[in-house]
């Protein structure tokens, strides 16, 4: 040995790596043979405690194994969640003065990013000899992880002047760090120079990033500027679209998958369910989840099931889904809560949330919400008050603004007016337009002209250019008679520039959805329409009905008024569905806007003369009238 260590001695630094080896060999000889194949073994065994022994083993004999057998040892220690273990490892592997090849160095650098050690992932990077593309991408893709985009670009720049070059891994990530329109269109340009444009990840991250900023035409033609024969690709066009609210368009692209024959998977099936949702297509959607049942189901689809059938108004699908689920996590919890609670079945909703409770589930922001949105939809104070005094203390839920905004809707609805503007005055956070606007909407069930003409000030000083609260102040005075004032709001309105969006009501009949508007002229059966609705109000007038003139918004006559209400939208839909429906289903109306008190009235009416079961579904919530009532109990 001793004459081993002069030769050693007498050699230059370049043959350091051969003599090394020799070393290693000489050592080998010396100690178990099986040492390192054990080691070996352990690690592919996933069989972390017995690996590490072996490993400190090794390292006090000056030995260490192969570098794709640490790769797998770093595998096992993020798997397992073992951190210190996993620093060991990185000890170990740089022991002796060793420097580890770049590939090894890459699975550290990851090991530390899946541990949320960036800090610590930086440090070895800046010490890396060689950094190759999966060495930049790893970090990128983690500064991206955290939105730091500024990083994350930053660290893109510096990558392609050291002279590496991006992949395609490298691209889809990066994409994520687009802060603006203009930093997307130049990392397209970037994709387009390196001709990355048709790798499938590439796009899908491109068709997300444009539908993220709302621009679909151009997440269209890059989907669309070559043959797509990528189930990724569709997801991501199709969960686009559903993702603006084009469920229509997204509907459509999946039918159009389905033809080519590509089997959906998850995320498709859950944007399709989406896209069904906002359209409220009750049997599309019911059709879709067979779809589901038959192929493939899990936690995340059954949500995305339970979301869509609550928000079409089936609680009977709704409950039966949830019933058979066999896991529920917080989020089907919450998702049957506010399910409940937006279709008029308050004190149902509070049920579920005691049995959630007892099942050990644990509220979340979002359950809170749902509960305080029964609460306040119920007229229940107390209970309200309860809720969102203690949510912090007994659930760990700091309160956020829409839990304020369910509040200042649960004081206005009871007509609380001093109350509620204290309560927002008193916030923690600033009254945002939308908490000032839930307000302005008590003023108006209310009949408060004074605090509504205080409130929309505040309203219109956040949010000059949003048409709907002059629309709601001059519906107020128009309550009011206030015709002056009336006046002078419309003047402000269309000297702005703004339009008023017109009623419009929709039904699906057959599969086609049918669109109704005020004194409607295009639908091809009309004149029947017209013809029903006539005799259909002769017979709810024998029950009570009488045309409630307080819901005329202009200055009109007596007669002029009733000819005002009798063609609103959702009267018009409800007729169309009497006539075209068979008996025992449902008529469903979706509504862009909410619905007045007289139609309200009128489908009461009309579900117990006519027994049927009406359905209808306005911005705020569902109305469901079955035998002369409504789930809302009047109160909404």
């Amino acid at each position: 040995m001793k004459s081993l260590v002069k030769t050693i001695a007498r050699r230059p630094l370049s043959s350091y790596y051969s003599i090394y080896t020799f070393t290693t060999q000489t050592q080998i000889s010396t100690i178990p043979p099986t040492l390192i194949d054990d080691f070996t073994n352990f690690c592919y065994k996933k069989d972390l405690p017995r690996a590490m022994e072996a490993m400190n083993s090794l390292e006090k004999r000056g030995l260490r194994a192969a570098s794709v057998t640490y790769s797998e040892l770093i595998k096992c220690c993020i798997a397992c969640g073992a951190v210190e273990q996993g620093k060991r490892v990185h000890k170990h592997v740089y022991s002796n003065g060793y420097k580890p090849k770049t590939f090894l160095n890459n699975f550290l650098l990851n090991m530390y990013i899946k541990f949320d050690l960036l800090n610590e992932a930086l440090k070895l990077f800046d010490k890396m000899r060689e950094r190759n593309v999966v060495s930049w991408t790893t970090i990128i893709s983690a500064y991206c992880n955290l939105k730091l985009n500024g990083d994350a670009l930053e660290c893109l720049v510096r990558m392609q002047r050291e002279g590496v070059q991006p992949n395609m891994f490298t691209l889809s990530s990066i994409l994520r760090a687009s802060d603006c329109l203009g930093t997307l269109r130049q990392l397209h340009c970037s994709i387009i120079k390196y001709g990355l444009e048709s790798d499938i990840f590439v796009r899908s991250a491109l068709i997300d990033i444009y539908s993220k900023w709302g621009e679909l035409d151009n997440g269209f033609r890059v989907f669309d500027e070559m043959q797509t024969g990528d189930l990724v690709v569709w997801s991501s066009i199709i969960g686009g679209f559903a993702q603006n609210g084009n469920g229509d368009k997204a509907l459509d692209l999946f039918i159009s998958m389905k033809r080519l024959g590509f089997e959906a998977n998850q995320g498709t099936l859950t944007s399709v369910l989406r896209a069904c949702t906002g359209l409220a297509l009750l049997e599309l959607g019911r059709q879709v989840h067979t779809h589901v049942i038959k192929t493939q189901i899990d936690l995340i689809l059954n949500n995305a099931i339970l979301d869509m059938y609550c928000k079409c108004g089936s609680l009977e699908d709704a409950s039966s889904a949830f019933k058979w689920m066999s896991e529920k996590d917080v989020i089907s919890w919450s998702t049957m809560i506010s399910g409940l609670a937006q279709n008029g079945y308050s004190i149902e909703a509070l049920k579920l949330f005691e049995s959630m409770k007892a099942s050990g589930s644990k509220p979340n922001y979002i359950t809170i919400v749902g509960v305080l949105f029964a609460c306040s939809h119920a007229g229940l104070l107390d209970d309200g008050w309860s809720y969102f005094r203690s949510m912090k203390r007994l659930y760990g839920v700091e309160p956020g603004r829409e839990h304020y905004g369910c509040i200042v809707d649960l004081l206005g609805r009871a007509g609380k007016f001093p109350e509620a503007v204290q309560f927002i005055h008193e916030m923690k956070c600033e009254p945002d337009a939308v908490i000032w606007r839930t307000l302005l909407g008590a003023c108006k069930v209310h009949k408060k002209v004074g605090l509504a003409t205080y409130v929309a000030k505040k309203i219109i000083e956040l949010e000059p250019h949003h048409e709907g609260t002059y629309i709601l102040l001059s519906n107020i005075y128009a309550d009011a008679e206030r015709w002056e004032d009336v006046e002078e709001v419309r003047k402000n309105f269309t000297g702005r520039g703004f339009k008023k969006e017109p009623g419009c009501s929709w039904i699906e009949v057959n599969k086609q959805v049918h669109a109704f508007i005020f004194r409607d002229e295009a639908h091809p059966q009309i004149k029947f329409v017209y013809r029903e609705l006539n005799y259909l109000i002769e017979r709810i007038r024998r029950v009570g009905y009488s045309p409630d003139m307080t819901f005329v918004l202009h200055d009109l006559e007596g007669e002029q008024k009733e000819d005002s209400l009798r063609f609103h939208s959702e009267k018009l839909a409800i007729v169309y569905g009497l006539m075209s429906l068979p008996k025992e289903k449902p008529v469903r109306i979706i509504k862009n806007l909410r619905i007045c008190g007289d139609c309200h009235t009128f489908a009461k009416l009309v579900s117990k003369t006519e027994d049927r079961y009406i359905v209808i579904r306005d911005p705020v919530r569902y109305h469901h009238f079955r035998d002369g009532t409504c789930s809302c109990g009047d109160y909404w």
